[in-house]
C-alpha cells in the first residue's frame, strides 16, 4: 500500500484535519473495490447535485436511505420472493448493498426517488448567512487635517 506525507500540508495550513482524515481513508481502501450497485454523480448547479443509483430489481420499500454524521448511507436489501423460481440465467443482480458517500459540510439531502430503476438522490449546499463572505465598508479617515490645531499668527 503507498502512503502520502502530508508533512508539508501542516506546516503551511491550520484547521484542515477533515481533510487529511478523508485522504487517510481514500488510501486505507477500507471498502475495497465495491462497484456495486453502479452509480453516478451529476453536477447539477454551482452548489447542487445528484446521485443516480441503478437499483434495477428493487422496490420502493427494499431502499432505504438515511443521513447520519455528515454520511449519506443508501442501502437495500430484497425480500427473499424467489424461492419458487428457476432461472436459466440471472443477470439482474438483487443481492443486498449498503452504499456510503461522505458529504461536505452543509451538504442536505433534499429528495429522493426511485422510478424505472434508478434511485435519484438530490443534493444542495447551502451554507447559512453566518458564513456567506461579507464585503466590510472600509471608513475614510478626515486625514491629519482635522488633528491639527491652528495657531494665530502672532505679529
Amino acid at each position: 500500500m503507498r502512503t502520502l506525507n502530508l508533512a508539508p500540508l501542516h506546516r503551511a495550513t491550520v484547521g484542515f484535519d477533515q481533510i487529511t482524515d478523508m485522504m487517510d481513508r481514500i488510501m486505507s481502501n477500507d471498502q475495497g473495490s465495491q462497484s456495486y450497485p453502479p452509480y453516478n454523480i451529476e453536477k447539477t448547479a454551482d452548489d447542487g447535485w445528484r446521485i443516480f443509483i441503478a437499483v434495477a430489481g428493487f422496490a420502493d420499500e427494499d431502499l432505504h436511505v438515511e443521513v447520519k454524521e455528515n454520511a449519506l448511507h443508501v442501502t437495500a436489501k430484497k425480500a427473499d420472493d424467489d424461492v419458487e423460481r428457476t432461472y436459466l440465467h440471472r443477470g439482474i443482480a438483487t443481492r443486498a448493498f449498503s452504499r456510503r458517500f461522505h458529504l461536505a459540510d452543509h451538504v442536505k439531502v433534499t429528495g429522493a426517488a426511485h422510478e424505472h430503476g434508478m434511485l435519484h438522490i438530490d443534493l444542495v449546499r447551502e451554507v447559512p448567512e453566518a458564513l456567506k463572505p461579507r464585503r466590510i465598508e472600509i471608513a475614510k479617515s478626515a486625514g491629519k487635517a482635522a488633528d491639527v490645531i491652528e495657531a494665530e499668527k502672532v505679529n
